[in-house]
Parts: structure tokens; sequence; C-alpha cells
């Protein structure tokens, strides 16, 4: 089994592949957390395994990168499960939808809404961006549209509300499957956290193991990036 040293991670076994999306859905990646549909790609060319599960909390990012992914876990000849561990909003629910089995636990949601974009300029350049914009949002909408059962209407209204969907409104229109008690996701959210606290783990040892020679030692502490880490692996539980 290998797994790759990053918070978005890809493990492989046997015939199995495990993604997780736990972060910003970006082109210009700065944290570790942070997915793109590039890195994304470089892990899953050439995997040869019958099934790809896509485990995802995440409050999205770019339209242009959720589309990628998406197109990407689409094209991919494994069976594709999505599964929502705790959010997927936005660009993430157009990822979820990826999946031939789409999976959420009963304390997690979806968020859906019209793409969206910081501007400046003229009333000319304002009209354009705006034009571009729907645009952008009709690809998402393609996407929700090959799995749900709602009307295309709807599903505008839905997206102009910026709606939240729970799991039972998920698996009654068709965003989803099924639903879980959250057993499965809980494995892989653990699985996530013990990486994560082994990498901090092993760099203060290595830190300390650098500062030993030094005139006054001192205690090593944990990073901004590490300190915002272990915030977040605290509450996982």
């Amino acid at each position: 089994m290998t797994i790759n040293k990053r918070y978005y991670s890809l493990a492989v076994e046997d015939r199995e592949a495990d993604i997780f999306v736990y972060g910003d859905i970006t082109s210009w990646g700065c944290l570790e957390s942070d997915v793109s549909s590039y890195t994304l790609a470089k892990e899953i060319e050439g995997l040869d395994v019958d099934v790809i599960n896509v485990y995802i909390n995440s409050y999205g990012g770019e339209v242009a990168e959720g589309l990628a992914i998406y197109n990407q876990l689409r094209r991919h000849k494994a069976k594709v499960k999505t599964y929502c561990d705790g959010f997927a909003c936005s660009a993430a629910s157009v990822v979820f939808m990826a999946g031939d089995e789409r999976i959420m636990s009963n304390a997690s949601l979806l968020m859906i809404h019209n793409a969206w974009m910081y501007t400046a300029g003229d009333p000319n350049q304002l009209r354009k961006d705006a034009e571009e914009l729907e645009k952008i949002t009709e690809a998402s909408i393609n996407a929700y549209m090959s799995r749900v059962n709602i009307t295309e209407e709807k599903l505008k209204e839905m997206m102009d509300a910026e709606t939240w969907i729970t799991p039972a409104d998920a698996l009654e229109m068709g965003f989803a499957t099924s639903i879980v008690d959250g057993g499965v996701s809980k494995n892989a959210s653990q699985s996530v956290k013990k990486q994560l606290m082994s990498m901090i783990i092993q760099r203060q040892i290595e830190q300390q193991k650098a500062i030993q020679n030094q005139p006054t030692p001192q205690e090593p502490e944990p990073t901004q990036k590490e300190n915002k880490l272990l915030k977040m692996l605290a509450s996982f539980g």
C-alpha cells in the first residue's frame, strides 16, 4: 500500500484506489490541503484499478478545476464511488456527481449555487463577465442534470437560491444514490488524520535533531501551517 505525503492523498491497494479531497479545489495550490485537477490527473493517470473511491470534504473552489476533475473521473474505466464525508459545496458538489455511486453520510451536506467571481470595470466589462458566468454555470448544470431526476428549471431555481441539500433530499432528487450512517466516511477521515499526525511528528523529530548541537537548544515549535492542520485534526475527533 502506498500513500503520498499530502493532506490531499491517494492510496492504492490491490485493485482499488482511494482519493481524499479534503481541501480547496484550486489551480494555484498554496496549502497542502489544496487540490488541483492537474495534481489529481497526475495521480490517477495510468491507474490500473477496478474501483476508485473519492472521499470529499471541501467548500469547493474554482469551477474550471472542479469540472476537470469531474470529467477525468467520468472518463476513467474504473467504477467510481464518491463519498460526501462532510461538506461537498460548489465545485466539490460537481466532483461528487462523478460517482457511479454517490454516497452521503447522514451527517453531511451538499451545496449548489451559480458561479461567481470578483470583477471590476466599466458597464461593458461587467456585462461581459455576467455573460461568461452564465456559460460557466451552464457547464455545472450539465453535470448535475446527468444524475438528478428533477427538472432543469427546478435545478436552476435551487442554484439561484444557493441551496444546501440534506442527504434525504439529495437521495430523493438523485444527487445521491445512498446514505450511510457515517461508518465508511469515518474510516477515510481517520486515515488522513493518522497520516497528517505522523507527518507533523516526524518533522518535529527532525527539527529537534537539527538543533541538538546548538549552544542553547530550543523546543521546536509547530509552524503556522502545522498549527492550522492540528486544529483541523482536533475537529475530526
